[in-house]
């Protein structure tokens, strides 16, 4: 069997502006790169280590340090580490890495058809009302936008914003910022306001009462779901799953995860944290055929690393192998 190195760094990208989440504010995606190589081919995953999910960025180094190169693959990465950003930056370096070995593309090993440019949504951060819906009346030309939501005042956010955009798309994310007391009036708001989809209304430990009431506008899953082990609790809660590799632990679970929610009946928007196009090619190919994409985190960024995915406005193009599989 074939000797890996495995190496791991950290990197910080810094944001154009700020991003503001119910959460808080960002300036900088810090993000972690795994590198695993025989000498002659070498493969390349990033990742950003979460706080929402317990993460820092020292953790994953020594996660990915501590994790045994012999006999390494994608298979007995799985039981040598949890799901969450380690795996994800070694999982998707395994990819890239078997990829290059084989003189195949990284979609063609998966069984996935050659991969076509997808419709990405643009995200505008949370603030007051009048400055979103400034924000998004500059980038109206665009098909799809993704608002930041925040609990209180999110009628006004959405009525504000809808009215500088009349024909655009729109889909919406809480980040689990919303009471009970909200939901119903909220969502009502967002019917009204004809956005798509709800992304993570409620707090994951507190989000039975989705079960029961009409979702007037469909919900889905974000920090509520990680991988497979998520699905069964979600049925009759959510509409639609949010899957992030760095959640479920990189492409090889994410993928299996997509399939497996397929046929429990749910639609799939494919997200990612706020990182560099390393992060975002891996799940170019989970993306290909979800109903939503959001896969802007580079376009957030002052700048971006070389070389790069490339967008033409809200139009991502597959990668090239030389940036990843």
């Amino acid at each position: 069997m074939t000797s890996l190195k495995i190496e791991a760094w950290a990197e910080s990208w810094p944001i154009a502006g700020s991003f503001v989440i119910a959460r808080g504010t960002k300036r900088e995606a810090n993000v972690v790169l795994a590198r695993v190589g025989d000498g002659s081919h070498y493969g390349r995953g990033e990742c950003v280590p979460y706080a929402r999910y317990g993460e820092t960025v020292e953790e994953v180094l020594a996660a990915i340090a501590a994790t045994p190169a012999e006999g390494l693959d994608r298979v007995t990465l799985a039981q040598r580490l949890p799901a969450g950003a380690a795996r994800n930056a070694l999982d998707c370096a395994l990819w890239d890495y078997q990829a290059k070995r084989a003189g195949q593309s990284a979609a063609s090993l998966a069984g996935v058809a050659p991969l076509k440019a997808l419709t990405t949504a643009y995200t505008i951060s949370l603030d007051d009302a009048g400055a979103m819906a400034a924000k998004a009346a500059a980038m109206r030309h665009l098909p799809l936008l993704k608002l930041k939501l925040g609990g209180a005042g999110d009628d006004q956010r959405l009525r504000r914003v809808r009215a500088a955009c009349p024909a655009t798309r729109l889909i919406a994310d809480a980040n689990e910022s919303w009471s009970e007391e909200l939901l119903a009036p909220l969502l009502a708001v967002a019917a009204e306001t004809g956005v798509e989809l709800i992304e993570q209304p409620l707090p994951a430990d507190a989000d039975a009462a989705l079960a029961a009431i009409p979702r007037r506008v469909p919900v889905c899953a974000d920090e509520s779901l990680h991988t497979r082990a998520e699905l069964d609790r979600l049925v009759g809660r959510y509409d639609a799953l949010n899957i992030k590799l760095d959640k479920a632990g990189g492409l090889t679970e994410a993928l299996a995860l997509a399939a497996a929610a397929r046929t429990h009946g749910f639609k799939l928007m494919v997200g990612s944290m706020l990182a560099t196009s390393l992060s975002m090619a891996p799940a170019t190919l989970l993306a290909q055929g979800a109903d939503w994409v959001d896969l802007d985190g580079p376009l957030l960024l002052a700048g971006d690393r070389e070389p790069r995915l490339s967008y033409e406005g809200a139009l991502l193009q597959p990668p090239t192998a030389d940036l990843w599989g």
